[in-house]
């Protein structure tokens, strides 16, 4: 990865288009290739926003992180989106704030 790389994207549909639909797809289905994208659509797992968060951050299995590539604001907008689109209908809302605490340090 690119260190000092971050994106310019704001809004969590415009993260999702340039950031993650290359690998789970325009429809949030997700793909089966070299390796396995998984579905985001009505997917129980987005149910816990920490989860969601930490796993933008981190990353996990074959999804790289892209937590030093994005702001907190950004991954809470990416969330909110997962979270509120594709057949999900998680209302209660991420903010920057939530993220901090999930990177337990301050605003990036």
């Amino acid at each position: 990865m690119f260190p000092s790389y971050r994106f310019v994207e704001t809004s969590g549909e415009q993260l999702y288009v340039n950031v993650c639909r290359g690998c789970h797809m325009a429809d949030a289905m997700g793909a089966r290739a070299a390796a396995t994208y998984p579905s985001l659509v009505a997917n129980r797992n987005l149910e816990a926003s920490f989860e969601v968060i930490d796993v933008i951050l981190n990353g996990r299995r074959g999804m790289p992180p892209f937590g030093e590539m994005m702001s907190d604001d950004q991954v809470a907008a990416a969330v909110n989106y997962l979270r509120t689109h594709f057949g999900n209908s998680y209302s209660d809302a991420v903010m920057a704030s939530d993220v901090q605490r999930r990177e337990g340090k301050g605003t990036r």
